[in-house]
Formats: structure tokens, sequence, C-alpha cells
């Protein structure tokens, strides 16, 4: 019994706690316009939490190197290695990125066919 009443305590302060990060989110300029994206949802709160306002970047290749998503090459003198990512951004925003192409792959079309 004591379980199930501090389950649905937790359960409230989940709620009220997510409420809030809604309301705080579309106090962010140009989150409107990505949640009108099928598939896109509060990993988005994640996203904009670590990035900021986007309209700050000019390119998108900022915001992949802040991720640390930018393409390197391990190459020395006639060697030639495999191209990878750097990995040299903040690892948090490559895990939200992550988790938030998932759903958005599985449920928008566009987004499936370039996948």
């Amino acid at each position: 019994m004591v379980l199930l009443k501090d389950y649905e305590s937790k359960k409230r302060q989940y709620e009220q706690t997510m409420k809030l990060v809604e309301e705080l989110m579309q106090q962010i300029p140009g989150v409107s316009q990505i949640l009108k994206i099928k598939g896109i949802g509060m990993v988005l709160a994640g996203f904009m939490a670590v990035v900021g306002d986007i309209s700050r970047f000019e390119h998108p290749r900022q915001i992949q190197k802040l991720a640390g998503l930018n393409l390197k090459e391990n190459s020395s003198g006639k060697h030639k290695g495999k191209t990878t990512i750097s990995k040299r951004g903040r690892k948090r925003l490559r895990a939200i990125l992550f988790q938030g192409v998932l759903p958005l792959v599985a449920t928008n079309k566009e987004f499936k066919e370039l996948h």
C-alpha cells in the first residue's frame, strides 16, 4: 500500500514537472515551428536546453560540431584511415539527437525515406 501511494505521488510530481517543462519550452523562440514536424516530441526539450535558441547558428554544421558529429579522418602520411565522427562535442547532445531521431524515423514518412 505504501508503494502504491509513493508511486502515485511520484507520478503526480512527474506530470507537474513535464507540464512546467512544456510551458518553459514554449518561451524558447522557434519551438512552435519545430513542434509542427510530425514525430518530434518532448525529446526536443533536451535538445533546446543544450542548444538554446537555434537562430544564433548560421549553418547546421555548427550544431553538428557542437554535438561532435562532424567528420574526421584518421590518417597520417601515406596511410588513409577511416572517416568517423569526431566526438569532440557534447556527449549529452549526441545522445538526445539519437533518441529524438528514433521516433522521428518511425512516424515521419519523409525522414523514413531519408533514413
